[in-house]
Order: C-alpha cells, then sequence, then structure tokens
C-alpha cells in the first residue's frame, strides 16, 4: 500500500465518531487509515457497523503502519483507554479527557512523521472541559494551534458547492466585532487562495463576505467594512502578490449576495466573518459531506461537518459520508503539501 497514512481520532465514545470512523475506513482503499482510540469503543462500532473484527490490526510500533494492507484498519494500541465502557448518547467526564487525549495521540503520530494528515471525529467541548483536561477547550482549530505553536491558522469548509474559510471561529457574537481586524482578514484570505490553489484552482476567485447588512450602507449600518474588512482586504492582496499567488480577491460584498454567487459559481471561496456566517449556507448545501479543514497548521488536518450525533449514536443509522470525505480530502492534501 503506497497511499497516504492518515491518523483517525475517535471523537466522543458516546457519540457517532466510533462508528462512521471504522465504517469510512473499511470503505477507505486509497489510504491507510489508523485509529487512535479506545480498542473496545472501536470493537463496539465495527460490530455496530458490520465491519469484520478480522480487519482491525493492532499496532504497536509506528513501523508498522506502512506494512498495512488496503483491507486493513489499523488500531493504536498506544492510545489512552477508558477503564469502563460509555453508553451512548450519555457523555462523561472519562470520555471527556480520554477525547482530548486521542487528538493529542493521533497529532503526534502525524508529526512524527509516521502519518501523512490528522482526521478528526467530532467531539464534545462541554465534556472535555468537563474532563478536566483543557479548560478553555474551543474546538480542534483553537486546540491544534496551541498545540503545535501555529502562528496563524484559520478555519475552512470545503463542500462541492461552496468552500469558505472564517475571519473568528468560536466566539461568542458579542466579541465577534473586536475580532475582525484587517490582519484577520488578511490572513483568512490569504490561506484560503492556498486552500484553493491546492484544490487546482487556478488563479481562484475569492470574495470577502461584509459583517453587517448590506455592507454597511457607507457606514450607516456599522463601520466594521471601512475600518477592518477593506483594509484587510488590500493587505491580502499585497500578501498574495509577494507570495507569487494569482488570485482575484474582492469584497466586502454583503454576505446574503457573496454567499449566493459563490454558490452560482462566480466565486471559488468565501471569507466569511464569523462562524455561523460560514456554516449556514455550507450546511444548507452541502450538510454532511462539507470538510472542515484547519489552515496554516505545520500538518494537514480534517474533520467532518457535523456534530457528536448523540440523538443517534448506536443506532447504526449515522451516516460516514462526511467521514470518507474528510478521508478523501485529507489524503489528497497530503498529496499536494506546499
Amino acid at each position: 500500500m503506497t497511499g497516504p497514512a492518515l491518523a483517525v481520532s475517535l471523537g466522543c465514545p458516546a457519540g457517532v465518531g466510533p462508528e462512521v470512523a471504522v465504517l469510512a475506513a473499511a470503505r477507505q482503499r486509497d489510504a491507510r487509515i489508523v485509529l487512535v482510540g479506545d480498542a473496545a469503543t472501536v470493537a463496539r462500532a465495527a460490530k455496530l457497523r458490520r465491519v469484520a473484527k478480522r480487519r482491525l490490526v493492532a499496532i504497536d510500533d509506528a513501523a508498522q503502519i506502512a506494512t498495512l494492507a488496503p483491507t486493513q484498519i489499523g488500531l493504536w494500541t498506544g492510545a489512552t483507554q477508558l477503564s469502563r465502557a460509555v453508553a451512548h448518547g450519555k457523555p462523561t467526564p472519562a470520555a471527556g479527557a480520554a477525547q482530548l487525549a486521542w487528538i493529542d495521540e493521533a497529532t503526534e503520530l502525524v508529526r512524527g512523521g509516521h502519518c501523512d494528515a490528522l482526521v478528526t471525529a467530532p467531539v464534545s467541548k462541554e465534556a472535555i472541559v468537563s474532563g478536566g483536561g483543557a479548560k478553555g477547550f474551543r474546538g480542534h482549530t483553537e486546540h491544534l494551534a496551541s498545540r503545535l505553536g501555529a502562528r496563524e491558522v484559520v478555519m475552512a469548509f470545503v463542500g462541492e458547492v461552496l468552500t469558505t474559510a472564517l475571519v473568528t471561529t468560536h466566539l461568542p457574537l458579542s466579541r465577534v466585532t473586536r475580532a475582525i481586524t484587517p490582519a484577520a482578514v488578511a490572513t483568512s484570505t490569504f490561506h484560503l487562495v492556498k486552500l484553493l490553489s491546492r484544490l487546482r484552482h487556478d488563479a481562484p476567485r475569492v470574495v470577502v463576505a461584509a459583517l453587517n447588512p448590506h455592507a454597511g450602507e457607507g457606514g450607516l449600518l456599522g463601520s466594521e467594512e471601512r475600518t477592518a474588512i477593506t483594509p484587510g482586504v488590500r493587505r491580502a492582496r499585497r500578501r498574495l502578490s509577494r507570495a507569487g499567488l494569482r488570485a482575484t480577491v474582492v469584497g466586502p460584498m454583503g454576505a446574503e449576495t457573496a454567499f449566493r454567487r459563490a454558490a452560482a459559481g462566480d466565486f471559488d471561496g468565501v471569507v466569511a466573518m464569523y462562524h455561523d456566517q460560514a456554516t449556514i449556507p455550507m450546511k444548507l448545501l452541502g450538510f454532511g459531506d462539507a470538510v472542515n479543514v484547519s489552515l496554516g497548521l505545520p500538518i494537514t488536518r480534517t474533520s467532518v461537518d457535523h456534530g457528536t450525533g448523540y440523538d443517534v449514536a448506536g443506532s447504526g443509522q449515522a451516516s460516514a459520508r462526511g467521514m470518507a470525505a474528510a478521508l478523501a480530502l485529507a489524503a489528497s492534501l497530503s498529496d499536494t503539501k506546499s
């Protein structure tokens, strides 16, 4: 097997993460998959989704990853194990501590060069905080930025219809305006262009969304477009030029227009100002198939665009489409590192 090796953290053991990870791994043929999590949880998920137990191969030495056959799914034995099973739909502090540990353990497999990319299943921020491992945990993006010492990290989503990057991520709306700065706008725009170029868009066309209704109406409905977003667009253009990246960057444009026109094919990507401004159109147009990507990290990291799914966990009905898409994009980006 010569495809890239992907380290997959299981996410919350009480949610759908383990089962969609096992099922998507069983269907993957273009990469070597290494699941990082509790062995009993993986076995339960495999039984639930009818993945043959013989396909799970325990790996206690990173050198074994290179020997995985296309029909095999690696199970990293160095992962933190649970002392007792966690019921479906009922996260515990122990489950919170474990899922954070699995993120870190999978990350180290990639940082150490044993795997080519990190793929993460959905976690519960509340459970992680209750587990005591990270009091300020706000999400994978922020946690990985801190752990890997990344100076610039941008949350992005890639879908068949829309690709979007965020200027701010997991913040209360009351704090969003203060976080929108020219530097932040430029950083998100720059990394979105880099991503689109890696996805084989020649000279990507990017639109930067406004924050306020109707792009602020010349200051009548807000000043952020004039004071932060427009200067950020200019700064992004200069940075792209210095990096030798060709792109067309326009904006700020009213968000409703920017997303409508991007969905119609006028733009290859949209820079959104805050979390829900990006995720609402993404999930309306591609829920379950879009992939969350962390840009600016020293490693490649992708994830599903859905949550823990406690309401369907254990029913065997959770779709693995999103995880399959995350695996496929991670493998593709591993082949286009820049």
